[in-house]
């Protein structure tokens, strides 16, 4: 979902809940709490927002601060174009193109819950807690608000209001554990058109990248490993199960957090940093692994505990 590109370029396009939940056993014992009208409505969204073609502007407020961004959608012979340009700031655009409708990411077999429950699980719904009411409209279309709690305290809740006729996530909120909105992501302005969209006059264009989760983009034999101990329940890696980029990334099938490690060449004072950007966290970490002094950086959609606790987990691989 282009959202993502608005947060982390790796986001809400996560987003493919399938099917309803007719679990038994020990999923439907963990499940049974969780709304299927909810899930057949995500269902809608998750296909809909492959197939169907719109442009529209979008406004991302975290805060007091606001960014405005333009953002186009269009489907052609089996392959997706996406773009989003800020029309606030420095103006620059990020373009994912002629991405195959068939290509699923991590996130999309996370949330696939048919297959999950196959394996006697019921996929994110172990993570969340589902349920649907009529809201208000969101630019000038009717909407539903799909309401989404965590069941630990290792992840943030969100509010999805979808499109009515077609389904399509037109707002989004994230909401803290003590129920404040830190960041919330809506249409102003939406078209559903098969016209292709105008590229923007930009500076700065940026493309989304693309790589197989098992691809490593660096000599393995070269590199010194390293791994993180502990994530929270349910969330699993994007990339590379071995440390051998600066980089690992992580993801519930909504939440995603990103885990740097870079080397330093003098040992820093022990302690902490931490940003909290609406519903985005930049924690660093000091720490000495090995002989190495090193920074640990975790970013992402997560608390500042769970950030600290991944942080704290990063070791060298034996």
């Amino acid at each position: 979902m282009l959202f993502g590109s608005m947060k982390n370029f790796n986001n809400f396009h996560l987003i493919a809940l399938l099917s309803l939940l007719a679990t038994t056993g020990a999923a439907a014992a963990v499940c049974s709490d969780t709304d299927a009208v909810a899930l057949e409505w995500l269902d809608k969204m998750s296909k809909n927002m492959r197939e169907v073609n719109y442009q529209g502007v979008v406004t991302l407020q975290r805060d007091d601060e606001m960014q405005v961004m333009q953002v186009s959608h269009f489907v052609d012979h089996g392959r997706s174009s996406e773009r989003l340009t800020e029309l606030t700031g420095q103006g620059a655009q990020v373009a994912r193109l002629e991405h195959p409708l068939d290509c699923l990411h991590p996130g999309d077999n996370l949330l696939r819950l048919n297959e999950m429950l196959q394996e006697d699980r019921c996929g994110i719904a172990e993570q969340y807690r589902f349920s649907v009411v009529d809201d208000e409209r969101v630019a000038g279309r009717k909407t539903l608000r799909i309401n989404i709690q965590p069941r630990d305290i290792y992840r943030f809740g969100y509010a999805m209001f979808l499109d009515r006729e077609t389904g399509l996530l037109l707002k989004s909120q994230t909401i803290s554990h003590d129920h404040r909105t830190l960041e919330t992501t809506q249409f102003a302005q939406i078209s559903y058109t098969d016209d292709v969209p105008a590229t923007s006059d930009v500076d700065v264009v940026h493309e989304a990248q693309h790589p197989h989760p098992e691809s490593p983009s660096v000599n393995v034999a070269s590199t010194r490993h390293w791994t993180i101990g502990w994530v929270p329940s349910g969330f699993s890696a994007t990339d590379s199960s071995l440390g051998i980029n600066g980089r690992r990334t992580y993801t519930d099938g909504l939440a995603v957090f990103s885990v740097f490690l870079e080397n330093l060449d003098q040992q820093i004072r022990p302690g902490e940093g931490q940003v909290m950007q609406g519903g985005t966290i930049t924690y660093t970490r000091g720490r000495h692994l090995g002989g190495q002094p090193v920074l640990v950086t975790v970013i992402g959609e997560v608390p500042l505990n769970t950030a600290r606790m991944v942080a704290d987990s990063v070791a060298w691989v034996q």
